[in-house]
């Protein structure tokens, strides 16, 4: 048997990889608190203040500075690698926070269908309550009802003893 085929059994256990990297261990709902709060900060008025005030000051200081000072001349490649870092963490941090944002929308439209099933049931039920409480009372006796019955007892009773 080659290795290939022995590794394809689902009746055998996989065989323990040794790596010589250590295992990480990582609460991912924290980590996914904070790649949210980064993401809502990267969003805002304030770090597109802050970041062209850097970019600013790092043309300026690069530009103006003495030539022996100067440390990313002209073309500034070195601010043009530190935004395209800034942006490849941006980009997933973003759609990290955005699926949590779908999570939990997905969760509370849940809770709303949900709310909203047994809103639904609630109010049948009264409906059909209201209903069975409708035909309760048409049989009931009112009293202009039970007035006309005794009246006429009260007449048969008077013809009756009026023959005898």
């Amino acid at each position: 048997m080659t290795t290939r085929q022995m590794t394809a059994r689902l009746d055998q256990p996989r065989e323990i990889r040794r790596t010589f990297m250590p295992r990480v261990h990582y609460d991912p709902e924290s980590f996914g608190r904070v790649s949210e709060r980064i993401a809502r900060f990267l969003g805002t008025a304030r770090f597109l203040v802050y970041l062209t005030a850097f970019i600013a000051v790092w043309m300026v200081w690069n530009t103006f500075a003495p030539a022996s000072v100067r440390f990313d001349p002209y073309p500034f490649i070195f601010l043009t690698l530190i935004l395209s870092i800034q942006a490849s963490y941006a980009a997933p941090l973003i759609l990290l926070a955005q699926n949590r944002q779908d999570d939990r929308d997905r969760v509370q439209y849940e809770q709303d269908r949900s709310r909203s099933e047994r809103t639904i049931a609630d109010t049948e039920y009264l409906t059909r309550e209201i209903a069975g409480l409708r035909v309760a009372l048409s049989e009931v006796v009112t009293r202009d009802f039970l007035r006309s019955e005794l009246q006429q007892v009260m007449r048969e009773l008077d013809t009756k003893d009026s023959a005898a």
